[in-house]
């Protein structure tokens, strides 16, 4: 087995024995409410509402019916490959 020596905190470069770190959240408590009553809700009708309730996501566009798997775009790639090989060959005979 390695035999390390064991690990040391580094000496504090400004020599002060004390704690002298403050943490932030020491330094600056958060203002708390009193103990007393939560005064009520002004408004008396539901107001909260969430994102996604009020701003639906859209969907694909229309609906999809059985059988209607077809989309000519789908075949837009294919095509602009064969329009590239067509181009190459052109030249390539002129």
């Amino acid at each position: 087995m390695d035999e390390r020596p064991p690990l040391r905190l580094p000496e504090d470069p400004t020599g002060i024995d004390e704690p002298h770190d403050v943490l932030a959240a020491e330094e600056f408590a958060m203002p708390v409410r009193s103990r007393g009553e939560i005064p009520p809700d002004p408004i008396n009708e539901p107001h909260d509402v969430l994102a996604a309730e009020e701003f639906a996501m859209p969907t694909g566009g229309v609906a999809e019916t059985a059988g209607s798997n077809f989309d000519p775009r789908s075949f837009l790639p294919a095509a602009g490959v064969l329009m590239l090989l067509a181009l190459v060959l052109r030249r390539l005979r002129g």
